[in-house]
């Protein structure tokens, strides 16, 4: 089993930076994708990120430019800098680990094993 557990989300206006942080337990995260999802009630949860086990990087369409998404095998930890946000990104963001043996999209949530229990970030106008 792995845990994971996101901090350093919060409230900030637009413009703002945030730097989000998922701390793993249990297992080492090198040999799994990591990813980080956003949800808003009513709307199906939302790739935002991943940093494949082999160290390659992805970003939604919509963020791209705007993100960096780094892990720490050492740490066991993997952090999301996020820039220029927006109202549009409030969210509540979730780190998740898929291994490396599954098959499957990166971007697809039902790819995903473990997660952790969610970090809420607020961008107001």
């Amino acid at each position: 089993q792995m845990q994971l557990k996101e901090s350093g989300g919060g409230p900030v206006q637009a413009g703002d930076s945030l730097r989000l942080s998922c701390a793993a337990s249990g297992r080492t995260i090198s040999t799994y994708t990591m990813g980080w999802f956003r949800y808003v009630p009513g709307r199906e949860r939302e790739f935002v990120a991943a940093n494949l086990y082999s160290g390659t990087t992805d970003y939604a369409e919509s963020m791209k430019g705007r993100l960096t998404i780094s892990r720490d095998n050492t740490k066991n930890t993997v952090d999301l800098q996020m820039n220029d946000l927006k109202p549009d990104d409030t969210a509540v963001y979730f780190c998740a680990a898929k291994p490396d043996t599954w098959g499957g999209s990166y971007s697809h949530p039902s790819q995903y094993l473990y997660w952790g229990q969610g970090t809420q970030v607020t961008v107001s106008s």
